[in-house]
């Protein structure tokens, strides 16, 4: 087989359509273990940036972007036309839910369409993209058989779940153990091939169905938890417990516990999203993930907990939300990143706005909230603006943040984090 010779002499032209958060790393180390690789996207900007060896992505270091586009290893493009030459594809697009919480899989069918343009005999195609269980073989199969290719046979499909975890150095797209469940045996060795020959370490599974249904279940067993978690901690406010406390002391059993922490919501493109994905297959299949769909719930209303509990916490101190001037501390949606995506800060700071507060914002990752945030305004971090607030909100809790400014001059400071646990103040108010 001529692909499989050529992934034994590392001798392929790879691609990576969508060049975010999940393909533009893959890409970049594709490259750096010397497999030759075009980055396809549509957005002009991440194209002209990649080529000019500025990396967008926080988890891509500069330097190495440098070096391999320097060499010419890694280009990038938003000319489809260049899947004509490549031996592989790996389709690295958004998948997010409409609003009725249904899959949107169109930047998967739009890329299938490009594909399907160029598609030849001896390529491999690796979908990443978090999905459904069965969207490999029901929605991708049918479109690239239509051109007449058989796959195991003229080409090959597989799906590989993307693990990356934004921000974090230890584990990494290098490092990360990489499932990979092909259409036919052949696929499944295929795309095993490819991993290893960019030094992953691949972990083949029977099918396609059971790869797509791994990452569904990695994020859900987190979202299930941390629903718990949240569910613990407004249930120790009533009865007026530290739930941090509790956490603490429970993980310290070594066996049969595993801490989750509680929190202001759910963010990223993961946790909030995957869930539902297997909720509605679910669904299709006769099934009621009514678990599943608990957790989603209460993880859904804790920006709205953190409102309602800070509004009891202002009257207490005879001040009203309405007209209340308040400090978001953090917008991303994880420590030390800059990714907004479904942050809760969101949320929150609109509900907030609809009950006539006045809502200023500090994140020294982020630059600009999206338009959806439109009536929070931009904070200088500072003691006197911090002590013109009537309260600070801690939403993501950065690891390099001077808290002790915060909690010296603002009159109240709602900690959704508990980074504020080694202070001692009677501003401070948890969940």
């Amino acid at each position: 087989m001529e692909l499989r010779e050529k992934l034994t002499r590392k001798k392929t032209l790879q691609s990576v359509i969508g060049l975010g958060y999940v393909g533009m790393p893959l890409a970049v180390e594709f490259a750096k273990a010397g497999l030759e690789t075009v980055g396809i996207d549509i957005d002009s900007w991440k194209v002209e940036q990649i080529n000019a060896s500025r990396s967008y992505i926080s988890d891509v270091d500069a330097d190495e972007l440098s070096g391999v586009v320097g060499s010419g290893i890694l280009r990038a493009t938003d000319d489809f036309s260049v899947l004509s030459d490549v031996d592989t594809i790996n389709i690295a697009v958004p998948t997010p839910l409409r609003k009725t919480k249904d899959p949107d899989i169109s930047y998967i069918v739009a890329a299938l369409k490009e594909i399907r343009k160029f598609l030849h005999k001896g390529q491999l195609i690796i979908l990443e993209s978090t999905t459904y269980p069965g969207t490999t073989e029901e929605v991708m199969l049918p479109l690239l058989e239509e051109t007449g290719l058989k796959v195991g046979k003229d080409f090959y499909l597989a799906f590989s779940p993307e693990r990356v975890d934004p921000g974090n150095d230890q584990y990494t797209t290098k490092n990360i153990p990489k499932v990979v469940g092909g259409v036919t045996p052949d696929c499944t060795e295929l795309a095993a091939m490819l991993y290893s020959a960019a030094g992953m370490n691949p972990v083949p599974v029977s099918s396609t169905r059971v790869a797509e249904t791994v990452k569904l279940l990695e994020n859900t067993f987190r979202s299930v938890n941390i629903g718990l978690v949240n569910e613990i901690a407004m249930m120790c406010n009533k009865m007026g417990i530290n739930v941090w406390e509790v956490i603490d002391a429970a993980a310290t059993k070594p066996f049969g516990f595993m801490p989750f922490y509680p929190g202001p919501g759910l963010g990223g493109h993961c946790i909030p999203i995957d869930p539902f994905y297997l909720s509605w297959k679910a669904k299709q299949s006769g099934f009621d993930a009514r678990f599943i769909e608990l957790a989603g719930m209460i993880n859904g209303g804790m920006p709205e907990y953190v409102v309602r509990r800070l509004s009891e916490v202002l009257n207490e101190r005879k001040r009203c939300l309405n007209g209340s001037k308040i400090l978001i501390m953090g917008v991303s949606y994880k420590k030390d990143i800059d990714d907004t995506r479904e942050s809760p800060a969101y949320d929150i700071i609109n509900l907030l706005s609809r009950m006539g507060a006045d809502i200023y914002w500090n994140d020294p990752f982020v630059e600009k909230l999206e338009k959806k945030a439109s009536s929070a305004e931009f904070l200088e971090y500072n003691a006197d603006n911090v002590a013109g607030m009537d309260c600070a909100i801690v939403v993501t809790g950065h690891t390099d943040v001077d808290y002790s400014l915060l909690v010296k001059n603002c009159p109240m400071v709602f900690d959704s984090r508990n980074v504020l646990r080694d202070f001692n103040s009677d501003s401070i108010v948890t969940l």
